[in-house]
């Protein structure tokens, strides 16, 4: 059929529809669209015409209220919805009393509160309340250009007929269409608490404008077997109800079964206590408050990335914030731990969706990372649209910051990398050359551009990071192997973590041969967590080891051909993971290669990173000197003049680690501030960004209004907040232009990492 024909059957379709109707009831014109995808946020009434209904009928809800059906005649009778796009073309209808349409296996219904394989902990739960828009005849007409569309269910698959059935038949699908109205309820959804557009993309000297996030963990909730362990989403396909949703049914009544939190928000002070982790662990459950749960709309403990590892700090819209404030690009590593997960699920104190195994989780985060950006595109109006994209080389990274987008980055990191174990588990494969090979090539093809050869445990490349507390009991349960901290160490290397007091003592028994065989048998660990470990009570009763240790090992013949296989592809080497002789080893090749490391959490090996072309970050300090204006930016001042000396791009940007059990940066004011002398010059609404081009307001998550001066870095969109604090403590625009330039210095980075492996090809 010509095009002309379709419009001329369209166009009788209607007349017909306007003879056989009332005055009330003939369609209008149909509205101009953009297309399929161009619904998004939208208040439309549907009305529908077919083999069961010649006249349109109109999509209303029934006298009972507990469901929905093509029955009405008359406009005015027919339900206003909004329209909530879940994926690009699929909606959700959001009627005026804040009910979903929804079709399982009946009649249509009307569902005020909906499931989600969140709260089913069911990975496999697909809603009804998802539907798509099709074009009624695909190819015919350009999208635009459509007036009618077919409605299919996504859960089923099934076509919506005009009787308000569903059917496998496409032909006997009713022909939709949508028409503007006003006045529906908006769907729920987090304010932005912003106003205004990027503009400014590019300094006058041609480099991009804006700061890079050099490590990031956007997607951490499908970590640790993906169930709640770690709460609350970037985003989900029913919106902000599901993705940050309170976190009792996973973290218990008052918080008490999110012992993960608890080991890491101490530990990370060095206050890691044994005897209140243990009879947690024994019994499930701490003994006391813990923190309140509610999530969306209350908001009461979380998000609080200073104080909370546990719960999401990088929901979407605050990080569109972040981005309106200057973040240009980001670098998503994929995480998990599974012997922590193992430790948490196997005592069956909270559940998971999934396998606890760190590939699992790295390949759900990596096809989420495409969800995500799917999502926005969604919620912006089509493919391409939205203001995050997945770049995978620079010269993609500078074409998305150019348009004023978001460029990011894949990345892993995680302790078994390619499940490639020190003592490697029945079930997994064989960890040799051309193994590694394969699976550098399988994630390359994925868009991964950013690898940690190791992160907490031992593993076939190199030993764990040497991170103390907690970690020591999960290397041990990971390979059965003792501890192996000695006090033999490299001087010219200042490790991240593998350096200082042993904290678990009785497990440290040095061995020779770093892949001998384990002496113990933890293989039940992740079945029985604290059965597997009670024969080992004295060891972990026994106390500290005081010193200077490290790990005794470095790196293994296969983690030397990663660094290799990885600088041929171009890969960024994140090197900040590697234990004190293993770090040494890699930086020699990479020297020996010209090739860039990635430092991003922090260490700079003496300026050599620099003098090598990498990177590494910087983060302001939390208490300004009053006598000292501008005293906020001494570190970024200090790096500035570190890389300028080695002769690189003086351009160091942050490396938050949000989501990764970190922290964040926290306030100068209040009882929660660390400052020993009186702050002034709190940051007060509204302000304007760096760039002039947006304007701040008092940032809320839901109910909560936030107040960044006593509570610090919230979440990630409160980084525009962080700026203007040093702004009002005296630093200048001047001080800060390095910062701005970091995503231009990490894209020089990876272009000379690229230039590179063409050489060495």
């Amino acid at each position: 059929m010509s095009r002309s024909l379709h419009r001329l059957g369209l166009a009788l379709l209607g007349l017909h529809a306007a003879a056989c109707a009332s005055p009330e009831t003939v369609l209008p014109a149909p509205p101009p669209h953009e297309g399929l995808f161009a619904f998004a946020d939208g208040c439309f009434a549907v009305s529908a015409t077919g083999a069961e209904a010649s006249s349109p009928r109109w999509l209303a809800a029934t006298a009972s209220g507990t469901g929905f059906a093509l029955s009405a005649s008359d406009s005015k009778a027919a339900a206003r919805f909004s329209f909530k796009a879940s994926d690009l073309g699929t909606y959700l209808l959001y009627d005026r009393d804040r009910g979903y349409l929804v079709a399982e296996e009946g009649p249509l219904e009307r569902q005020e509160q909906l499931l989600s394989d969140i709260s089913t902990i069911d990975d496999t739960f697909a809603s009804g309340a998802e539907w798509e828009v099709l074009p009624v005849e695909e190819g015919v007409l350009a999208e635009d250009e459509q007036t009618f569309f077919h409605l299919r269910h996504r859960k089923t698959a099934r076509f919506l007929t005009a009787g308000g059935e569903l059917t496998e038949n496409a032909s006997r699908a009713a022909s939709i269409a949508f028409h503007p109205r006003e006045g529906c309820t908006e769907h729920p959804e987090l304010s932005l608490d912003a106003e205004g557009q990027v503009a400014r993309t590019h300094f006058d000297d041609g480099a991009v404008f804006g700061f890079v996030d050099t490590h990031s963990h956007l997607l951490t909730n499908f970590a640790f077997g993906g169930g709640g362990i770690f709460h609350g989403a970037p985003f989900h396909r029913l919106g902000v109800e599901h993705a940050l949703r309170d976190c009792e049914p996973f973290h218990g009544f008052e918080g008490r079964k999110d012992l993960l939190g608890f080991a890491f928000d101490q530990g990370s002070n060095g206050n890691f206590d044994v005897e209140v982790f243990l009879p947690a662990l024994l019994f499930g459950t701490l003994s006391e408050f813990s923190h309140h749960t509610a999530g969306y709309p209350t908001f009461t403990d979380w998000p609080s990335a200073p104080t909370s590892s546990t719960h999401q700090a990088q929901y979407y819209r605050w990080l569109q914030r972040a981005h309106l404030g200057g973040m240009r690009l980001v670098v998503q590593h994929a995480t998990s731990n599974s012997a922590m997960c193992d430790l948490i699920a196997g005592e069956g104190i909270q559940p998971t969706r999934y396998d606890c195994n760190d590939m699992v989780a790295v390949d759900r985060s990596i096809e989420e990372a495409y969800n995500l950006e799917r999502y926005v595109d969604a919620q912006e109006g089509g493919p391409g649209r939205g203001w995050l994209r997945i770049v995978r080389s620079p010269a993609e990274a500078r074409a998305v910051i150019g348009e004023g987008k978001l460029a990011v980055l894949l990345g892993i990191e995680v302790s078994n990398l390619f499940d490639c174990f020190l003592v490697r588990p029945d079930e997994a494969p064989a960890c040799d050359e051309a193994f590694l090979i394969a699976q550098l090539d399988r994630y390359q093809e994925l868009g991964v551009r950013a690898i940690f050869p190791v992160h907490k445990y031992d593993n076939a490349f190199s030993p764990g990071d040497g991170h103390r507390a907690i970690s020591e009991i999960g290397n041990f349960a990971n390979s059965g192997h003792w501890s192996s901290f000695g006090l033999e160490c490299p001087d010219d290397v200042s490790s991240v973590f593998d350096e200082g007091t042993v904290f678990f003592g009785g497990l440290n028994q040095p061995r020779e041969d770093y892949d001998a065989p384990p002496p113990n048998d933890l293989s039940g660990f992740a079945d029985d967590p604290v059965a597997t470990l009670l024969p080992f009570l004295d060891q972990l009763s026994q106390g500290s080891l005081e010193g200077d240790y490290c790990q005794t090992h470095g790196l293994t013949p296969l983690g030397e051909m990663l660094l290799h296989e990885m600088m041929k592809r171009a890969m960024i080497v994140e090197i900040d993971h590697l234990p004190a002789w293993s770090y040494r080893r890699a930086f020699e090749i990479l020297a020996e290669n010209g090739y860039p490391a990635a430092a991003t959490h922090g260490s700079d090996f003496g300026g050599r990173i620099y003098e090598n072309a990498g990177v590494s970050k910087m983060n302001f300090g939390r208490c300004a000197d009053p006598a000292r204006p501008g005293s906020l930016a001494d570190s970024l001042r200090d790096r500035v003049a570190r890389i300028a000396a080695a002769g690189g791009y003086p351009a160091p940007g942050f490396g938050f680690d949000l989501n990764g059990f970190a922290g964040a940066p926290g306030p100068r004011f209040g009882d929660a501030s660390g400052c020993d002398t009186p702050q002034e010059d709190p940051v007060t609404y509204p302000f304007t960004s760096f760039a002039g081009d947006v304007t701040f307001l008092q940032p809320r998550v839901g109910d909560r209004v936030l107040d960044f001066n006593t509570e610090g870095m919230v979440h990630v969109g409160l980084v525009p907040e962080l700026i203007e604090d040093a702004r009002r403590t005296g630093v200048t625009d001047e001080d800060l232009e390095p910062l701005f330039r970091s995503a231009e210095g990490y894209l020089r980075m990876w272009e000379r990492a690229e230039e590179r492996a063409t050489a060495m090809r």
